[in-house]
């Protein structure tokens, strides 16, 4: 069963890769005959566990501050034991020297290890170097600088902050799966008067959004149940105005809000287990409440 998990996984990210990237100048699967193989033993057309190295190549063009049209090719080897061990990750970039493009390597590799440990991590990979490559373009004493990874929250100010805050949360856990979990999320997203919604299976998704201190609250809730992983993988805050003669704080609030209510979303769930959503339609849903440009914050690919 762990292998097949495994595998499942391991196809699903690919065929996400395949969907996000259909032009062959931006994805080049170099093995199709190892992601067949992988596409059998999941399908349950074999029983022996493939132990073929599917590679990829993906090819972007990132902009940074201060440079354009940055050619950078990712070029993934995934190992029969993914995800449970890291696959092996080079970059390419001729703006690079030798020197940043082994910081970057040790940088990226090091941000992977403590992040996505047992789960798939090539779109991690992906959104981590749009983010950091110009780090090592405009830097080259990456070394001495901060671990790239580890960015500060957007909503960090040394100013004061100011009295009245709305906040999003948007909630990535490894897995959703267990019933009283989601109960509790339901009842205390109502509770507290919180709007957005949960997408149970693999990954888990929660987006909550509302007061601040509730949001706070409801994350202090959450984060000390039993998980394998759950973190915040992105927050959005923003200042509300003082009520006008016309308008109470709560409409103001409220006048922030992308969703209607809590719900538990699931889109299409399959897999053996259904535990898996079809993405693309968890895009549409984001897309649809002005939200899809956090669909790349999760996946770290554009949805289309």
């Amino acid at each position: 069963m762990a292998h097949l998990e495994q595998a499942e996984s391991h196809l699903a990210e690919i065929e996400l890769l395949s969907s996000m990237y259909p032009d062959e100048d931006e994805l080049v699967i170099t093995d199709q005959l190892a992601v067949a193989e992988l596409r059998e033993y999941v399908e349950g057309a074999t029983d022996t566990y493939p132990l073929s190295r599917p590679h990829i190549l993906i090819k972007q063009k990132m902009d940074t501050d201060t440079v354009k049209g940055v050619n950078v090719t990712i070029s993934c080897t995934y190992s029969s034991d993914y995800p449970n061990v890291l696959p092996e990750i080079a970059v390419r970039c001729p703006d690079l020297s030798r020197s940043q493009q082994a910081q970057l390597h040790s940088d990226m590799n090091t941000y992977l290890s403590e992040n996505c440990h047992g789960d798939v991590c090539v779109l991690s990979a992906v959104e981590w170097i749009k983010d950091n490559v110009h780090l090592y373009l405009t830097d080259k004493s990456t070394s001495s600088t901060a671990a790239p990874g580890k960015k500060a929250s957007r909503s960090t100010s040394s100013s004061p902050q100011p009295k009245e805050q709305f906040s999003r949360l948007w909630i990535y856990s490894h897995h959703i799966y267990n019933k009283r979990k989601r109960k509790n999320i339901l009842e205390w997203s109502k509770e507290l008067c919180l709007s957005g919604f949960c997408m149970p299976g693999k990954p888990g998704i929660i987006c909550v959004e509302g007061p601040q201190s509730a949001c706070e609250d409801f994350w202090a809730r959450v984060k000390v149940l039993t998980w394998k992983k759950i973190i915040i993988r992105h927050r959005e805050d923003v200042a509300v105005d003082s009520p006008s003669a016309e308008a109470s704080m709560v409409d103001n609030m409220d006048s922030l809000r992308r969703f209607t209510g809590f719900e538990e979303a699931m889109f299409d769930p399959h897999g053996n287990r259904g535990n898996h959503m079809n993405l693309g339609q968890l895009y549409q849903y984001l897309n649809e409440r002005g939200c899809g440009d956090v669909f790349q914050l999760y996946f770290g690919i554009e949805g289309r």
